[in-house]
């Protein structure tokens, strides 16, 4: 078996032994140690690729395997992996494994919830290696479907509804969307094969129709703006664990999306579309950081600077030039990262305060000095804070952008500039208020220092934060030659 189906395979095995198992800590075990071996694999996987490329292999992509899958309508199992597909892959072991920590205290169901996380992750894996447009529709069903449960049941607040706007806004998305791949592959002589429908350019009054659907299609799971009206009552509502893939890795699958199928495989149209769609993502970028602003609940201060941060990632997408592209896939790890980590911090806090309201919060950093140097250190990184990974992502997206000539593009980039100004002004402010000061609640310092397991998923995410602040070159490197590729197939057929 070639060893991206084993990303696939690993988790569905480990879903199929935690079946028969009734003992709660051993479930944890078990969960834990699957998904150990699926970091590995990802690992492995990461070095394997690098080797390839340092040899000289010059292939698109790597890897592949194309096995028939039902005949009649030619769809395949057809796997492969470029540069970006591997850095994603490379987030999606990374906030998993630290979601399964975090995640160790669960009592209530605790077999099913670690089975609906596992697959949900096997959902993301799948979707990163497939080169199927039928397959990948497929694992983005498989991802997207555990989130009702998880949030409907093991949730906080109004979960029933949360979960419901959730579930029906994404699934109209999933409609939107499979019109769009069913329009690709009509027009492309019947085939799901991304590889073969990026060269046959595809007519250009399909690509006008299809495009923006695909588009919108990926980009409500993406929180496009104005799209994004689920993501915050759906962050608030989640578990710890669940809004940590959800934000760091699930919503990632939307931006991925729209990048690989809408712009990838609809080059023309793109081009087209991008001053429209731009404008969207900027005024998502400056929507995001006011509304975060206006917030006191934890988990909607980041659910608000999550829509903010994606419309960066969109923003660089439609900048069109290998820069902003750099700085689009930057983003999108760096902004899986530390989502992830912010959410882990708020979870940790409300397990001990019983309040995310900021209000009611003050002092921390004498009590919970571990939580809360964590959470200065993310927050900095959300800022844009040089040496962190949030400056090398957004210096790249701004620097590209502004090299479009025309008055509007540059227009839009100083609009999306002018958010870091606002995101620093409520990061600081939360950072001021919970952490600094004297302690508001004298129960506070009966509050118990963060456990070795919520350590351990902290610093799973927090380490990669700073790793590539200080040494980006190793996460570009791995991204570049994918990226000069895309370029010029979009230079090529854009025009």
């Amino acid at each position: 078996m070639d060893i991206l189906s084993l990303l696939v395979v690993v988790p569905v095995i480990t879903v199929l032994i935690l079946f028969f198992i009734n003992d709660n800590q051993l479930v944890r075990i078990i969960s834990a140690l699957g998904i150990g071996v699926e970091t590995i694999l990802t690992l492995v996987i990461t070095k394997d690729y690098v080797a390839e490329r340092s040899a000289g292999n010059t292939a698109e992509f790597l890897f592949t395997r194309d096995l028939m899958w039902f005949k009649p309508l030619n769809i395949h199992y057809f796997v492969g992996v470029d540069g970006i597909s591997v850095a994603m892959l490379l987030l999606t072991a990374i906030v998993l494994l630290a979601g399964i920590f975090i995640s160790w205290n669960i009592e209530e169901l605790t077999k099913e919830f670690f089975i609906s996380l596992i697959i949900l992750g096997t959902g993301v894996f799948g979707f990163f290696i497939s080169l199927d447009l039928f397959t990948m529709f497929l694992f983005y069903e498989v991802a997207v479907i555990p989130m009702y449960l998880l949030i409907g049941i093991w949730g906080t607040g109004p979960k029933e509804y949360a979960a419901m706007k959730l579930t029906l806004m994404l699934m109209g998305a999933s409609a939107i969307l499979l019109v769009s791949i069913l329009g690709i592959y009509y027009y492309s002589g019947m085939t799901f094969n991304m590889q073969e429908i990026a060269q046959m350019q595809m007519p250009i009054h399909a690509q006008r129709f299809f495009f923006p659907l695909a588009f919108v299609g990926f980009g409500v799971l993406g929180a496009l703006f104005p799209f994004h009206i689920w993501s915050p009552d759906g962050h608030a509502s989640a578990p710890t664990a669940v809004s940590m893939l959800h934000a760091g890795v699930l919503m990632k699958l939307g931006t991925y999306g729209a990048f690989r199928v809408a712009m990838y495989l609809m080059p023309q149209a793109a081009n087209e579309y991008s001053t429209f769609f731009m404008g969207l993502a900027a005024i998502g970028v400056i929507y995001g950081a006011f509304g975060a602003i206006r917030q006191t609940d934890l988990k909607y201060i980041n659910a608000y600077s999550s829509v903010s941060h994606l419309g960066l990632i969109f923003f660089g997408m439609m900048a069109l030039n290998k820069i902003a592209y750099t700085g689009a896939v930057l983003q999108m790890i760096s902004h899986g990262l530390m989502t992830a980590v912010f959410f882990a911090l708020i979870g940790m806090l409300y397990g001990r305060t019983h309040t995310r309201d900021v209000r009611k919060m003050g002092g921390l950093l004498k009590i919970l000095p571990f939580i809360a140097a964590v959470y200065v250190i993310i927050g900095l990184a959300s800022l844009g804070l040089p040496g962190l990974s949030g400056f090398v992502a957004e210096m790249n997206i701004f620097v590209g952008a502004f090299q479009n000539p025309d008055f509007v593009h540059r227009a839009f980039s100083v609009l999306s500039v002018s958010a870091i100004v606002v995101t620093a002004v409520y990061i600081l402010r939360v950072v001021g208020m919970m952490l600094m000061g004297p302690v508001t609640n004298d129960e506070f310092y009966k509050l118990p220092k963060a456990v070795w397991y919520e350590r351990v998923g902290a610093l799973l995410v927090l380490l990669p934060v700073i790793a590539i602040g200080l040494a980006p070159m190793w996460l570009t490197t791995l991204i570049q030659d994918s990226l000069g590729n895309i370029v010029e197939h979009l230079a090529a057929f854009g025009h």
